[in-house]
């Protein structure tokens, strides 16, 4: 095969003989002084190279094609015919019959997709490239495919059509640099996983499930160039009908940003237990989150659903707001009151709250589910408002629409929880299994009797079973004499029953909290908590909005 009838366009490169003429100096420009005289001599044709060394033009294309480690072939015309291989290529391949159609020739090339870059090549002009294909042979090369012309006689290109032209196909060996990269990819989606993991097992593995509400949540990770980031959620009963919800965002990523939140959460859990207003539990929070890291902060929500109130108690700690859909489609965006997020310090958090009446819905969300790059904040809230409008069915659809309408994706680049809560409205048939009473306990001793009978006489309209009836009783007339005893007015009874359970509430004017001791056979008080504590099935204490306190018990409900 004659190689000199060729010329390869190779992508940022000229013909030696062209470089040879651009680089050669006139004798005028010499004399000038712009290029030293030094330079023009060694860029003259004058002095021929040392005879030992032959100059490029001089060495045989071939031999050079034959030695080079790559994989080498040279096709013919539009119909792309073998008309030359290297000994890599063979090597590699074994012999291929020249003159033959490339399909037919070199099947090898038909795995990692050759066949069209040809024809694009050949219509184009242009060179073309694949990186990282693997072949048959299991190695990986990248290929790059050049147009050449074939010369004439005179030593000009023909370039008169596409019959002249053909397409040098160059492959490289990279399979040690696949390899490498393959098992980076791997240790990557290997430490991805773990962080996962991590966070997932933080995570609520199930959800408690209150008696008045109904709840859902989601949590997607980011997409797999993103590393896992902070989010968490948690549905918390507190005793007494009344649930915590808490949704947050550690800023940061990885499996650093998940141990964080995992602390975070555990320590929301034992604050929750103590039954604290909800900027209270942002406070204790705050300095938490300072001790855990100075450096790292993170977002915070904790609200608190009393079905007595029909209201969502909520502190912010620089989170997203909440939002409230009514049972009409409207939607209520609680922006206030909000705070600095955690870890910042020296703030005082406060609570705000927001009605959430029979019927509702609400929605607690990390930014990932509104925040955008080319759009502002407030046009991803808005935009949230507008499908959570829409979107009815049971808190999972709702979950399950909501991301959808986000877009949010397996390739997302943020993490996203949401947890989304509905207040039922109940009628018919349920709904007598939701009922309410109350008593304002007014005057002095005679108040307790009044409550004994008042507490009676529901617990009988309720249809409880005698046993239950007889304990309910008697948990109230406790409750009663313990708050008389210890309390100052306002005094008030409450009974409530839920579809599991039977919960007697009283309140008084008194912040001093009771607790359970051991009375002295002398002692004439002290009994009483202890009574309760034990015919209950669980009970407790909290102190009240504007001072004051409430004590309650419950009695869980035997299924029919």
């Amino acid at each position: 095969m004659n190689f000199t009838r060729w010329s390869a366009r190779l992508p940022g490169t000229q013909r030696r003989a062209a470089a040879r003429t651009d680089m050669a100096l006139s004798p005028d420009r010499r004399a000038d002084g712009s290029v030293p005289a030094a330079r023009a001599e060694q860029l003259t044709d004058e002095d021929p190279p040392p005879p030992d060394v032959p100059s490029v033009d001089e060495l045989p294309v071939r031999d050079v094609l034959d030695r080079v480690p790559a994989l080498v072939a040279l096709l013919h015309g539009p119909e792309h015919r073998l008309a030359y291989v290297n000994d890599a290529y063979v090597s590699a391949f074994g012999r291929r019959d020249l003159g033959a159609r490339a399909r037919e020739a070199l099947p090898e090339l038909d795995e990692p997709g050759l066949f069209p870059l040809l024809d694009q090549v050949q219509r184009s002009g242009r060179p073309r490239t694949l990186k990282s294909r693997k072949a048959p042979d299991g190695r990986s090369y990248t290929f790059t495919c050049t147009p050449v012309a074939e010369t004439g006689d005179d030593g000009r290109d023909g370039r008169g059509g596409r019959d002249d032209r053909g397409v040098l196909v160059f492959a490289t060996d990279v399979t040690d640099h696949a390899e490498a990269a393959g098992r980076l990819r791997a240790s990557e989606r290997s430490q991805r996983e773990t962080a996962v993991t991590l966070q997932r097992s933080l995570l609520p593995q199930k959800l408690e499930e209150p008696d008045d509400l109904r709840v859902a949540a989601t949590y997607h990770p980011g997409g797999t160039e993103a590393a896992v980031g902070g989010d968490w959620y948690d549905v918390i009963t507190l005793g007494g009908g009344r649930t915590a919800l808490v949704i947050g965002d550690v800023m940061g990523r990885g499996v650093r940003a998940a141990a964080v939140m995992g602390q975070l959460r555990t320590a929301v859990r034992a604050y929750a237990r103590l039954d604290l207003p909800p900027h209270e539990v942002l406070q204790l929070l705050d300095g938490l989150a300072a001790e855990i890291d100075a450096n790292q902060i993170a977002t915070c929500v904790y609200a608190i659903h009393d079905p007595n109130e029909g209201r969502l108690v909520y502190a912010s700690a620089g989170h997203l707001p909440i939002l409230v859909r009514d049972e009409n489609g409207t939607v209520q965006r609680a922006d206030e009151p909000t705070g600095p997020p955690l870890g910042t310090g020296g703030w005082l958090h406060t609570s705000g709250s927001i009605a959430l009446p029979p019927g509702s819905t609400a929605v607690l969300y990390t930014d990932g589910l509104v925040e955008r790059r080319d759009e502002d904040l407030d046009e991803g809230i808005a935009a949230l408002e507008r499908a959570l409008s829409g979107a009815g069915g049971t808190p999972q659809v709702v979950c399950d629409r909501l991301i959808r309408s986000a877009g949010v994706t397996p390739d997302h680049d943020d993490d996203v929880a949401v947890l989304v809560l509905q207040h039922p409205a109940r009628r018919g048939a349920e709904a007598e299994l939701f009922r309410n009473a109350a008593l304002e306990l007014l005057g002095g001793v005679e108040a307790a009797p009044r409550a004994r009978a008042f507490a009676s006489g529901v617990l009988t309209s309720w249809r409880f079973p005698t046993d239950l009836h007889d304990l309910g009783v008697l948990a109230t007339s406790e409750l009663v004499a313990n708050s008389l005893q210890h309390g100052t007015p306002p005094m008030r009874l409450r009974l409530r029953r839920t579809d599991r359970r039977l919960i007697i509430e009283v309140t008084d004017g008194d912040d001093h909290l009771p607790r359970r001791r051991r009375a002295e056979p002398g002692d004439e008080s002290g009994r009483g908590i202890a009574i309760v504590a034990t015919i209950a099935t669980n009970w407790g204490s909290r102190r009240t909005p504007g001072g004051g306190k409430a004590v309650w018990c419950e009695f869980v409900l035997q299924k029919p």
